[in-house]
């Protein structure tokens, strides 16, 4: 019997040939990741460890992401206290304010995540590096912090489910829509503690952007890991990023999965989740007179190059909804440059929209766009539970840049066709 991609980076990583579901192993990660929220908790379990520093210095990413520039002093002691570990183990890739972006945005961009590898992060959302054929997924604070001392964590073998997608999307429909599709199809815990792969020519044709954005949410069907067996496309994105040496693993034809699930993408349309699970799907066509107070264009499941020209697309030459806030938010610091030189700011400002720089923020409830009672968002984030923007009686619709854009032209949840005609 043969083994996936999956089980193959987890054998290589615990000295083993071959591991199979359910096994314990303990293996070596290739990189710990921690943010502003998850690293502080990590820190003081690190220093009750006794020992002297970390495994290895250029192992560890600390990236302050989720309330910075801080929003209060809370926020501030938490990133003074990962600041002031990063200087004194002399991490090589602490990410300050000005220089760091969405962590999920920013590693794949510094080329600090690379096929093959087993990363672990203190955040639930480490498994959009799946999208490079890596094993990444993750963890608690304290794992976290014995990952820091030693390099290496124990491993729960996962079986792996499959989603084959044929053909090629349609006008609109992009990673946001099919991971919405799937998890409208199996759950919110329909592939839990699952190593979810995804595949078929469907998968081929999507861009490395989009990718990032499947394997990103693979963790709202409750999935350990969200894997794209890597190509050319995951070539040459890693082409000028990464300049170590890697592995390349993908999955045997005779491995087995304890699921297989195949779609039509013809048959798919953008996808809008309603409140409050991510599973509570419905295609554009279906949704409804939904009026909106607020839309946010970002994130780390949608922040990228892509989204924000596809949202520019639909916004120029248009206004916002007066009764609408649009809040968008680049990636990472390279992405906002990039969309400035573009021109891609012009067109938000100029539509009526707020752009930020790079945060969580109002994905988490934090800040930059937090909800009143009785408001409602669509949003391109990832999560959309009771209370997860604000108030617990305010209402969250996940949806693609595309439709955000155009909801937040009409005021209420609408298809990019209707906005362009």
């Amino acid at each position: 019997m043969g083994m996936t991609i999956a089980e193959k980076i987890l054998a290589a990583h615990a000295g083993k040939t071959r591991v199979t579901p359910g096994e314990l192993i303990t293996a070596k990660v290739d990189l710990v990741l921690g943010n502003d929220i998850t690293a502080p908790v990590a820190i003081k379990e690190f220093e009750r460890l006794g020992v002297e520093t970390v495994f290895d210095q250029d192992r560890i990413v600390l990236v302050p992401d989720h309330f910075v520039p801080n929003k209060d002093i809370k926020a501030a002691e938490q990133a003074k206290m990962m600041r002031e570990f990063a200087y004194k183990h002399r991490i090589t890739h602490y990410f300050e304010v000005g220089r760091m972006g969405i962590e999920h945005c920013l590693l794949p961009e510094q080329g600090l995540v690379a096929p093959g590898e087993l990363i672990i992060g203190a955040d639930s959302h480490t498994c959009t590096y799946g999208a490079l054929g890596a094993f990444a997924t993750g963890v608690g604070s304290t794992d976290m912090a014995a990952a820091m001392a030693t390099g290496e964590l124990w491993f729960k073998v996962p079986e792996s489910m499959k989603f084959i997608f044929h053909g090629e999307p349609g006008p609109w429909v992009g990673g946001k829509d099919l991971i919405l599709h799937i998890i409208g199809d199996i759950g919110v815990d329909g592939a839990t503690y699952m190593a979810m792969e995804f595949t078929g020519e469907g998968i081929k044709a999507l861009s490395m952007d989009n990718r990032f954005t499947m394997s990103n949410m693979a963790i709202e069907a409750g999935g350990k890991a969200g894997l794209i067996a890597p190509d050319a496309k995951t070539l040459a994105y890693v082409k000028d990023r990464v300049t170590r040496s890697f592995n390349i693993y993908e999955s045997d034809k005779d491995a087995k999965y304890a699921l297989v699930k195949e779609y039509d993408l013809a048959a798919i349309e953008p996808v809008v989740a309603f409140p409050h699970k991510p599973e509570n799907t419905r295609p554009i066509s279906q949704v409804g007179h939904v009026p909106i107070d607020q839309a946010v264009i970002g994130s780390c499941t949608n922040g990228r190059m892509e989204d924000l020209r596809i949202a520019a697309k639909i916004l120029e030459g248009r206004k916002v909804d007066p009764r609408v806030r649009l809040i968008v938010i680049p990636g990472t610091q390279a992405i906002y440059l990039e969309a400035m030189e573009e021109g891609l700011i012009n067109i938000f400002i100029q539509a009526g929209g707020a752009v930020s720089t790079p945060t969580c923020g109002p994905c988490l409830g934090g800040y930059m766009g937090i909800l009143a009672a009785g408001e409602r968002c669509v949003s391109t984030t990832n999560r959309n539970f009771v209370g997860r923007m604000g108030h617990p009686q305010s209402e969250v619709y996940l949806a693609n840049p595309a439709v955000a854009a155009a909801s937040a032209v009409a005021g209420r949840l609408a298809s990019p066709a209707e906005i362009l005609g």
